[in-house]
């Protein structure tokens, strides 16, 4: 039987078919996703909360797919390949729990999410590039922060909302997982005025995505 071989326009439908499956179909999960009690009834202030902070959580998540799947396109070792499919694979979970809440709170996805998606990819893209040191270290800060945002969320929502702090509450501790493998892969620390830039997109795109 012949094999066949994949050449780069195999390779670049291939990426806009996960950056529609990300953007427009439900997201489906491998692990069920984390389950409390729901507790009182929301009120209405604090639902329309909840449902901010969940759709900034979403778009951090295809933002994430998209870093993820941009480094892995470029990134030449094969071993940190895998990790970043496996990531991704993890990050798809965070994506698919976080859609199913904004669900339950009656809210909706961020109309900017094929602009975090389509930035997210070329960044991913430029870092698995610069090589895997590089790469992996930015896989490493980016956790970093993702991690301290989603602590952050969960204070804020408080005890009023067990089941979206139970989501987080995993989802944290995933990121804290990526960020420890990247670290362990050889990740380089990122010279401190990149990670101040990332610092700042980052609050550029939570607080566009918590209105929009």
């Amino acid at each position: 039987m012949e094999t066949r071989t994949f050449n780069i326009i195999d390779g670049l439908f291939g990426e806009i078919d996960k950056a529609i499956k990300v953007l427009s179909t439900p997201s489906h999960s491998s692990r069920p996703a984390p389950i409390v009690p729901e507790g009182a009834p929301l009120q209405e202030t604090q639902r329309a909360e909840s449902a901010r902070l969940m759709r900034v959580n979403h778009s951090g998540e295809v933002a994430a797919q998209a870093l993820y799947q941009g480094q892995a396109l470029t990134a030449g070792d094969a071993g940190v390949c895998a990790a970043l499919r496996r990531a991704a694979a993890e990050e798809a979970d965070h994506l698919a729990w976080c859609q199913l809440r904004l669900r339950e709170l009656n809210g909706r996805t961020s109309i900017l999410n094929p602009l975090w998606y389509a930035g997210s990819f070329a960044i991913g893209a430029l870092a698995g590039a610069m090589g895997p040191g590089t790469g992996l270290g930015f896989v490493t800060e980016t956790e970093r922060q993702v991690e301290s945002h989603l602590r952050g969320h969960m204070k804020r929502l408080g005890k009023a909302d067990p089941r979206s702090h139970a989501i987080l509450e995993q989802m944290t501790h995933d990121e804290m997982q990526h960020g420890a493998q990247a670290a362990s892969l050889g990740g380089k620390e990122l010279p401190f005025p990149v990670r101040v830039a990332m610092r700042i997109t980052s609050r550029i795109m939570t607080r566009s995505s918590y209105w929009l």
